[in-house]
């Protein structure tokens, strides 16, 4: 457990051997870098905060993107006692001391406590439980902090008595206003180095979003500069070093992100698995959006697999939902799979040559009226009109297929779909064929149970 009390006069001195990430933190809500969503004029945080309101929060957000920033900023700006815990290493009697302390001090000195607790997810239905009565009671301010999603980690008692937060991941100009004002302001490196551009580059690209990453390579490159005594220039080399990996060229808004991303799906339809996998490690390595590389897999999984194997879908949407729910770096294992499946399977482009020629024919003109047989006849009128007149209800039927037309006459015998013999499609092509021939000229006579709905 650390506390701190922010008026305290000694918490410069403190600060010179405190890490770069940590030195670099937010004094103000002004000096927060992103979540411009929660520090508007009118958010609801801004107003908690300058009203000195009692406040029992929830951030959720990646890594890096400023939760227990923005809990310390709260605390100074409303000069609260700041008390953290970790959820990894405390329990149930620590939650009940610092509240219990937290009561004391309310009572005896009118000093009010922020309560932060990091990775607040990790904590049992016990352990959230025992916050109950001090978020209820407002004995503290409480903020919790959380990687996972609150609604699936969070007890409903805590969550319902909550303000919950959603932190975004930092944009990559964020990230490089992070970096700049770590290089210049006194209380970082204060102007001693010089970052080139391409070592700027490749931080932002290793960061991914990550703020706090960022500056740990940042203030590790430094030392390797000083060190390699390179005229206080801090140089990609610097970096790699710093941070043992080695430089990725993939810029994400330029030709890099679409040529590696096409090598991707092209690999993945040719087949060649291990490619896939190759181009699918460069985009993590890169700092690529997990959730784009998602997006392209439920594309291809209909637009090159198909109904050659129609689980493709059904892999690829679970490993977007993964991503959401995960998040990186566990996420890249749900990829992987869905990787590996979509390679492996059998492929046709079946599915999206029949909604393209059938939106081709709907562009040219090729549309016609909807045969008389098919309109709706629930409303009254319908019938002197002779709509639904002659419709025969497949359920009568063997098979559940009746011999009618159901397109209109511009496209009538037009076939869109036309299945391939690959993997579960032979399958899907019998049946194809068997429903055409009934439709075209199949068995007239009805089943035994009668009946025809409209």
């Amino acid at each position: 457990m650390s506390e701190t009390l922010f008026d305290d006069a000694g918490a410069e001195a403190q600060r010179a051997e405190e890490p770069l990430a940590v030195r670099m933190r937010p004094r103000t809500l002004d000096e927060v870098v992103g979540q411009r969503h929660l520090l508007g004029q009118s958010s609801a945080l801004r107003r908690l905060v300058e009203g000195d309101a009692p406040m029992s929060l929830f951030l959720w957000g990646p890594p890096g993107t400023g939760k227990t920033t923005l809990a310390t900023v709260v605390s100074r700006t409303t000069k609260r006692k700041f008390v953290e815990l970790s959820a990894v290493s405390s329990g149930v009697k620590d939650v009940r001391a610092t509240i219990d302390t937290a009561r004391r001090e309310m009572g005896m000195r009118g000093t009010r406590t922020l309560l932060f607790i990091d990775e607040v997810h990790r904590f049992n239905k016990t352990q959230q439980d025992a916050l109950l009565p001090a978020v209820e009671n407002r004995w503290v301010s409480f903020i919790g902090a959380t990687t996972e999603n609150p609604f699936f980690s969070v007890v409903s008692p805590l969550l319902s008595r909550s303000l919950m937060l959603t932190l975004e991941p930092l944009t990559d100009e964020d990230v490089r206003s992070v970096i700049q004002r770590a290089l210049t302001e006194e209380r970082g490196l204060n102007g001693i180095y010089v970052l080139d551009t391409e070592a700027e580059d490749h931080l932002v690209r290793l960061a991914g979003g990550d703020a706090r990453r960022a500056l740990t390579y940042l203030e590790a490159a430094a030392l390797v500069s000083t060190r390699d005594g390179t005229h206080n220039t801090i140089t990609t080399a610097d970096v790699e070093r710093a941070a043992d990996r080695a430089a990725v060229r993939y810029d994400r808004a330029g030709d890099q992100h679409y040529d590696v991303i096409s090598a991707f799906i092209k690999s993945i339809r040719g087949s060649d698995v291990d490619a896939a996998m190759h181009y699918l490690a460069r985009m993590i390595h890169a700092g690529e959006d997990p959730r784009f590389i998602a997006r392209r897999l439920i594309v291809h999984a209909s637009e090159d697999v198909g109904m050659a194997d129609p689980t493709a879908l059904q892999t690829a949407i679970a490993a977007a939902q993964a991503v959401e729910f995960v998040g990186l770096p566990e996420a890249r294992i749900n990829l992987a799979q869905a990787v590996i499946h979509l390679s492996l399977a059998p492929k046709s482009n079946a599915v999206i040559s029949a909604i393209n020629t059938a939106a081709s024919d709907v562009t040219q003109g090729r549309v016609g009226a909807v045969p008389p047989h098919l309109r709706d006849a629930h409303y009254s009128g319908a019938d002197s009109l002779g709509h639904g007149e002659g419709y025969k209800y497949a359920h009568d039927y063997p098979g559940g297929v009746a011999p009618q037309v159901h397109a209109p006459d511009a496209v009538a015998g037009r076939h869109y779909y036309q299945p391939t013999t690959h993997g579960a499609e032979r399958r899907y092509g019998e049946v194809w064929e068997r429903i055409q021939g009934i439709l075209r000229d199949g068995p007239p006579t009805p089943d035994s149970r009668g009946g025809h709905g409209s």
